[in-house]
């Protein structure tokens, strides 16, 4: 093989895109016993941006609440730009959709974690995440959809 057929894996970027903090009920809330029922919801979206190169988001958002008061609401967009060149199609994919969410996952749970402790809240270290196991359950039920 040649050397421009080998595939090529490289980070251009990372970058916070977008974020938002939100304690609609303070100061009220912090007279509460903290006991949260906390809720994290995560999305990744991907698009080409030039021939081999990509940018992959990752969206945190994270939920508070207290008995049924909103306690806090943080959403984190951590974004990257890729390149991936040479790589066949379905490899492509899993890595856009597996391998680089899991290179940005820490900055983003870094940047909750920041913004609730920022909030006055107590610090939230986000458990990790098995993106491959995300990506092939995502996979799955696109296959279900199609086929059925």
């Amino acid at each position: 093989m040649t050397e421009q057929q080998q595939p090529q894996f490289g980070i251009q970027r990372l970058y916070l895109k977008d974020v938002s903090f939100e304690s609609p009920n303070s100061p009220g809330v912090f007279r509460k016993e903290w006991k949260p029922q906390v809720k994290l919801d995560l999305n990744t979206q991907t698009r080409q941006l030039d021939e081999g190169v990509y940018e992959v988001v990752l969206t945190l958002t994270v939920a508070a609440k207290i008995e049924e008061e909103s306690a806090f609401l943080c959403e984190v967009q951590q974004g990257g730009i890729f390149t991936l060149a040479g790589f066949p199609d379905e490899n492509r994919d899993q890595m856009l959709g597996a391998y680089c969410p899991n290179i940005l996952f820490p900055y983003a749970r870094e940047a909750v974690d920041a913004l609730v402790v920022k909030g006055s809240f107590p610090a939230l270290m986000l458990a990790p995440v098995n993106f491959d196991a995300l990506y092939a359950q995502n996979k799955a039920e696109a296959e279900n959809a199609t086929t059925n």
